[in-house]
């Protein structure tokens, strides 16, 4: 956002951006003094500046296929008192990142072009009228394999309603065709 600012506060004016973008003016003016006069950091930004050219020289002297937990090691030898998490919020910060064995994992990639799935929550229940779901809390029966209904009340899924029931309307017949169905 502050290079945002940057590139357009001439055009627009420093307060009116700021008035668009959920960001203060002082916020704004806080930053640019802080990059402007680095004594103005604080403590752990400054030891984290000196920290992070120690990471890099330890990372970039071991062929760069150190992780967090072998830089943190070597800076450990050599007299460095830091924290292994403060070793991989630096590495993360200067995109470092060891060399994995093994095949990269890799996670299932989504097509944006396919449709999406349709929405469960809305879905219609056999024998249900829509005057019997309106504005009930509905249940759904247990008796599935490991299907456990959650109740539902305005379309939102309650996961502390764990229990298995039914309709809580006495009126629709589904409630007579679940068994073992708890109460409400």
């Amino acid at each position: 956002m502050i290079a945002f600012i940057n590139d357009h506060r001439e055009a627009y004016g420093i307060e009116p951006i700021c008035k668009v973008l959920p960001i203060a003016p002082s916020t704004y003016h806080d930053h640019v003094a802080k990059r402007l006069d680095p004594s103005r950091l604080s403590d752990r930004a400054k030891r984290d500046e000196a920290l992070k050219i120690e990471v890099r020289r330890v990372f970039e002297d071991n062929f760069r296929v150190y992780g967090a937990r072998k830089v943190w090691r070597q800076l450990r030898r050599e007299g460095f008192t830091i924290a292994r998490c403060t070793v991989e919020r630096l590495m993360a910060s200067l995109g470092l990142q060891g060399v994995i064995r093994g095949k990269p994992v890799r996670t299932t990639i989504s097509d944006k072009s396919a449709a999406c799935p349709l929405d469960h929550v809305n879905k219609a229940v056999p024998g249900v009228t829509a005057e019997c779901a309106l504005g009930l809390g509905l249940h759904l029966c247990g008796n599935l394999d490991r299907l456990r209904l959650r109740r539902l009340r305005d379309r939102r899924l309650r996961p502390s309603h764990r229990g298995l029931a039914c309709l809580t309307n006495s009126t629709c017949g589904l409630r007579a065709r679940c068994t073992g169905a708890g109460s409400p």
